[in-house]
């Protein structure tokens, strides 16, 4: 530990360099979506709908299956450099993006980053959990989203700026910002486990082989414990299902709004993206606090505030499928983001609620692959519905599905802590 890190200041410090993080990790990822008319012109495959489903589908479906090995890994190595690696590597496909020239290298690419992506997540939730043990964790956690919203965004402007550069250039740019700021990290990001001891002395003198049998031991106690938690399976089950709109609206919002509304993909891109990622700013500004202090005199008081996030973004989504007008679409936008971000602060301090220090980045990570799997299912669902003009009807599902979220989360949810050790 070093003697920054001892600083009252410095877990806040912690948010904000991974805030910068939370944004490149959601603006390298978003501004493919947007950018898929500027990119189809040189790579004709791309302006299939269906082919291109396969693409943005690609990623969640790797993504997914790393996430739970990310989660694993982040509760047992430096989770700083874990994060540095996921950056620089995340990074670097993204300025190779730039170069590619055939929908195959585009695909592989693509499904590269989900690999690197999926190992961030994880890590700098269960480290953010571990610096704010205390009141402040939903405040801490919904700022840290911020940065997310905030990358979806700055992503959404990626047909704007590649109409004025190139979209290989607007890659190439993106990827030396992400590498540049990995250097960064190395010298002012801290893992807070430092000061712990993570060998028995006992361990020290095991053979390779003993050592490995217990870590395989100890992983398997692990995810035994989540699987036989009955608060887990509740967690996971509103995660996965609130995880289907979230990845629909981002990878299928910008094309639902050109199509509906008849505006240009330079506009709908920033208009499904800048509406949902203001709103959820504001959700979790507000939630974080709210969540915060509702939890000091109620233990349910976090799920209540992730509960209204929820009921919030039912209605949103059904008037994202059939709203005809730009009013419609913005009041969709706003509703969808402010609910999802009381929602998204909530994730993990709820988790913290039911789930020791030592498994909770593999808790997360469990969710995380849950999500993406669903959701890489709706995106190729979403996709054959768009070419059939009935994009509309599948955002209404996802709204019917979110119901029997609410009501799991509120039914089964009873913590009996605010921190489980």
């Amino acid at each position: 530990m070093t003697n920054l890190t001892k600083k009252n200041f410095y877990p806040w410090m912690v948010v904000a360099l991974l805030w910068v993080v939370a944004l490149l990790n959601y603006m390298d990822r978003q501004m493919l979506s947007t950018m898929r008319d500027a990119m189809a012109m040189d790579i004709s495959d791309l302006e299939s709908k269906v082919m291109f489903g396969k693409i943005m589908a690609a990623f969640m479906w790797i993504y997914g299956f790393m996430s739970p090995i990310s989660g694993i890994v982040a509760d047992r190595v430096n989770r700083k450099w874990l994060i540095v690696v996921s950056l620089a590597v995340w990074s670097a496909v993204t300025l190779m993006m730039g170069y590619a020239t055939t929908y195959t290298e585009v695909y592989w690419l693509r499904a590269a980053m989900g690999v690197s992506e999926a190992l961030y997540i994880p890590a700098a939730l269960s480290l953010i959990a571990d610096y704010f043990a205390g009141r402040r964790l939903s405040l801490a956690v919904g700022i840290h989203m911020t940065g997310l919203y905030m990358g979806q965004a700055v992503g959404g402007f990626g047909a704007f700026v590649a109409s004025h550069l190139s979209w290989q250039s607007t890659f190439h740019w993106f990827g030396i910002v992400g590498i540049a700021y990995a250097v960064i990290l190395i010298a002012l990001l801290h893992e807070k486990r430092d000061d712990k001891p993570q060998v028995k002395p006992k361990a020290q003198q095991a053979s390779l082989i003993e050592v490995l049998r217990s870590g395989v031991r100890n992983v398997g106690g692990s995810i035994g414990m989540l699987l036989t938690c009955a608060a887990f399976w509740a967690i996971l089950f509103f995660f996965a299902t609130s995880s289907v709109p979230g990845w629909a609206t981002k990878n299928w919002l910008p094309t639902l709004f050109a199509d509906s509304l008849g505006i240009e993909m330079v506009w709908a891109g920033p208009v499904a993206t800048i509406t949902i990622a203001f709103a959820s700013f504001v959700g979790v500004m507000v939630g974080g606090p709210l969540a915060d202090r509702w939890a000091q005199c109620n233990l349910r008081g976090r799920i209540y505030t992730s509960s209204i996030g929820l009921a919030m973004m039912i209605p949103s989504l059904v008037l994202m499928g059939y709203g005809t007008s730009l009013v419609a679409a913005i009041g969709a936008g706003l509703l969808f983001g402010f609910g999802y971000g009381l929602f998204d602060a909530n994730n993990m301090p709820i988790l913290c609620q039911f789930v020791g220090s030592r498994s909770r980045a593999t808790a997360y990570g469990i969710m995380n692959m849950s999500g993406l799997f669903i959701g890489a299912l709706a995106t190729n669902v979403l996709g054959t519905l768009a070419d059939q003009g009935l994009m509309g009807m599948g955002f209404t599902f996802m709204a019917g599905a979110l119901v029997l979220a609410l009501v799991a989360q509120l039914v089964v949810l009873k913590p009996t802590t605010l921190n489980m050790e």
